[in-house]
């Protein structure tokens, strides 16, 4: 037994000491290998630098362009002057300034100067009213005047500097404000016309009424006609007033609705003609009626006349007459004389015969 424990130890101990000397030579190797590490990192150190130096000079050179959201859009009615700025740079520092313009339906054309020569130079550019504001080595802010309509388009500034290059870039857009007209048509309706307007017009009606707005085709210099047609049928509206909203300004004109007999509508004529119908009758029932009145009471009045007889408007010379011989004899010769007259007058001979 004892015997095997100090072979077990023996092995033990040169294991151990295998294990050492190992240590020791992996330990002598790692020393160079690290100063060999640590000299690629020096010289990686180095190239980092460099190309540190590189992208600083390069970034340098590179363009700095404005975000596109810095771009302006401009609004600038006909007819007046427009001055159109180029970034904020300083002077000295500018080498080349461009202006690139782009008008609708045109090709583009430069305007440029350079500082070093202090020479201007212009490319298809044939359009007087677009020129430099003031010298180019003082200003470079472009000028327009007068606008016109032909003057849409985008308009961008480019320079060039020590520091890297720069641009801004404007979108301009003519405002042409319409002419505006009210009318009233033959039929009675009324029509307002917002014409050659830029932008398109809107138009309202008040008070409101049976409207049709329409808009005739763009022409070719981008203006648009809007026109509104408005009735107030069965209404009776004396005046109607049109309001043109336009970005150049607002409009409004008014106008007396006339009417005119010959378009007047059936119930119109009748609210007109009804009444006088009415009183025209009234007014000869009552004349007829006082008429008839008139003459049917004359006629009972001659029909109903009392009679005043002889004896009770002279009751004492009709008794005379009756009792005395002598009156008599006096009415019998009168009523004979009467009687030979009407025989005369019918030609009649009345034989007079004694004793009868």
């Amino acid at each position: 037994m004892p015997c095997v424990w100090i072979t077990s130890d023996l092995q033990l101990q040169l294991i151990l000491t295998l294990f050492l000397v190992a240590e020791c030579f992996s330990a002598g190797m790692k020393g160079p290998i690290t100063s060999n590490n640590s000299m690629q990192q020096m010289d990686n150190g180095n190239h980092s630098s460099d190309s540190i130096i590189t992208s600083s000079m390069d970034r340098k050179q590179s363009t700095v362009t404005l975000p596109t959201e810095a771009n302006t859009s401009l609004l600038v009615l006909v007819g007046t002057k427009s001055v159109l700025y180029c970034p904020p740079v300083l002077r000295t520092n500018v080498l080349v300034a461009t202006w690139e313009i782009v008008l609708r339906d045109k090709p583009p054309f430069f305007r440029a100067f350079r500082r070093d020569t202090n020479q201007t130079t212009t490319e298809n550019c044939t359009d007087e009213r677009i020129i430099w504001a003031s010298r180019p080595d003082e200003n470079l802010a472009l000028l327009i005047y007068p606008v016109a309509i032909t003057h849409d388009g985008n308009y961008t500034c480019h320079i060039v500097t020590r520091d890297g290059n720069f641009q801004h870039g404007y979108h301009l857009q003519v405002l042409v404000p319409p002419e505006v007209t009210l009318i009233q048509t033959e039929n009675g309706t009324a029509v307002c016309k917002a014409a050659a307007g830029k932008p398109a017009a809107q138009i309202s009606w008040t008070p409101e009424g049976d409207c049709v707005t329409e808009q005739e085709p763009y022409w070719g210099d981008g203006t648009v006609t809007v026109q509104s047609t408005c009735r107030w049928g069965g209404h009776n509206v004396p005046a109607v007033s049109c309001f043109v909203s336009h970005l150049t300004g607002n409009k409004s004109l008014s106008i007396q609705l006339e009417r005119d007999t010959n378009i007047l509508s059936l119930s119109s004529i009748l609210y007109i003609i009804l009444p006088v119908f009415i009183i025209l009758v009234i007014v000869g029932s009552i004349w007829l009626l006082k008429s008839r009145g008139y003459r049917k009471c004359k006629f009972k009045k001659t029909e109903h006349a009392p009679v005043v007889e002889e004896d009770e408007m002279e009751p004492y010379a009709s008794y005379t007459e009756k009792n005395n011989p002598l009156y008599d004899i006096t009415n019998r010769v009168k009523t004979s004389q009467v009687l030979q007259s009407e025989a005369d007058g019918m030609n009649l001979h009345t034989i007079y015969v004694p004793g009868v």
